[in-house]
């Protein structure tokens, strides 16, 4: 049985402790939009130097973006995303849609994504296996760590 001061064992918990900092969701933005050099990045974001660079090493250790020479004097290198890092792109044009939908408003949008049919893209969460869109009153939840149930930890 898990404690009581244990928290909930959660997929979620593990990608924000890798991810959920928020110079870490920009270089990701960055990436996605093909900005891959560390001056690029430093401009973009406006993180300072040594912070982005420790998020960049967090990043390429853990497989989301890889590191790559473009010039050997003086030795310079861009980050581009692995399939992993690629796999997040969803995640940050949901979240952004948010942003725009709750924070900002349809006159106030920083930036617009256009889906390559000429659109522009509104992300929705759709069940793979039937195609429907994924509502909160379509979804139940199924706790599989030992020990935890919706609610919490399980009675002894």
């Amino acid at each position: 049985m898990a404690a009581s001061r244990d928290p909930r064992p959660c997929s979620i918990a593990d990608a924000l402790a890798l991810v959920g900092e928020k110079y870490s969701l920009l270089v990701l933005r960055e990436v996605c939009l093909g900005n891959a050099r560390f001056d690029q990045l430093v401009r973009n974001i406006g993180a300072p130097r040594d912070i982005l660079a420790t998020r960049l090493r967090r990043l390429v250790d853990a497989g989301i973006l890889t590191k790559r020479a473009y010039s050997e004097r003086p030795q310079r290198f861009e980050y581009l995303p692995t399939q992993a890092g690629l796999e997040l792109e969803p995640v940050l044009m949901t979240l952004m849609a948010w942003g725009d939908r709750h924070l900002r408003g349809d006159d106030d949008r920083p930036m617009v994504l256009e889906h390559v049919c000429g659109n522009e893209l509104r992300p929705v969460v759709t069940c793979a296996a039937c195609g429907d869109r994924v509502r909160h009153d379509d979804v139940s939840a199924h706790p599989q760590a030992p020990g935890w149930t919706v609610t919490g930890p399980s009675a002894a």
